[in-house]
């Protein structure tokens, strides 16, 4: 088998018993696996383009011949066509992107105009990845009974609570008032530093295929696949018990 899985036969004949040469059975598998996983990983797929527009034949023309085939594949995942004149070709996603995808894209790319900052954002991330930290936060969020800071409109309906509570919430307190310093001064750039990088990351769901082909309009729905992998969280929250039941036949 190669590292597919896929029996490939005897090295020296290079065809397997079906008689089929060993690559078409790895193209073949390898196609019908990528795409049969779309719906595992992505929401929505959506393309757009122009019907009269030279520039938009790659989409049209892949849309037009695949979509029967990824429907079948992924009938529960919406595969839609936008149509408009002289609408830009491409094919966007809807990705789960995190707090920690944010503050990574912006070090790897250098959004952030001082180096104080990128500091911060190092801090974030390792709080974020910190679980003893956050068990910490969390559990110590209670040590107040009756009393929860994170309610809504708190500052507002008990302005005191510090005072209060502070005793008891004391390491709460301490941990809260560290991660609101260090958030603030992620986001204090100049220039919307810190709402420009989030619509860049925001822009990765969108791949724009202005005069591609068909096969750059495959790749690029790979591309989406991919981060898909990474991003999104589309495993099925399955039940822990049966809610409905149907008597089999009367006769069994």
């Amino acid at each position: 088998e190669n590292q597919l899985g896929v029996h490939v036969g005897s090295a020296s004949s290079g065809r397997g018993k079906s008689g089929k040469k060993a690559g078409e059975d790895g193209i073949v598998e390898t196609k019908m696996s990528w795409k049969a996983s779309l719906s595992r990983h992505l929401s929505v797929v959506r393309f757009f383009g122009c019907p009269k527009s030279p520039a938009s034949r790659g989409v049209m023309g892949y849309y037009t011949k695949n979509y029967e085939e990824l429907k079948q594949l992924n009938p529960t995942m919406p595969l839609l066509l936008r149509c408009t004149d002289n609408a830009m070709p491409a094919i966007t996603t809807e990705l789960d992107f995190t707090t920690t995808h944010l503050l990574k894209y912006m070090l790897q790319t250098n959004k952030f105009a001082d180096e104080g900052r990128a500091d911060a954002a190092r801090k974030f991330l390792g709080y974020l990845s910190d679980d003893e930290l956050k068990k910490e936060y969390e559990v110590s969020r209670w040590n107040s009974p009756g009393f929860d800071p994170q309610r809504p409109f708190i500052e507002d309906s008990d302005p005191d609570w510090r005072a209060e509570h502070g005793d008891k919430l004391k390491r709460y307190i301490e941990i809260h008032d560290e991660l609101e310093a260090t958030w603030n001064e992620i986001k204090s750039g100049p220039d919307g530093e810190f709402a420009r990088a989030e619509n860049g990351l925001l822009m990765c769901q969108r791949v724009d295929l202005w005069c591609a082909g068909e096969g750059e309009v495959e790749a690029a729905l790979k591309h989406l696949l991919n981060l898909g992998r990474d991003v999104n969280d589309l495993e099925p929250d399955l039940p822990e018990y049966v809610t409905e039941f149907y008597p089999g036949a009367p006769d069994l």
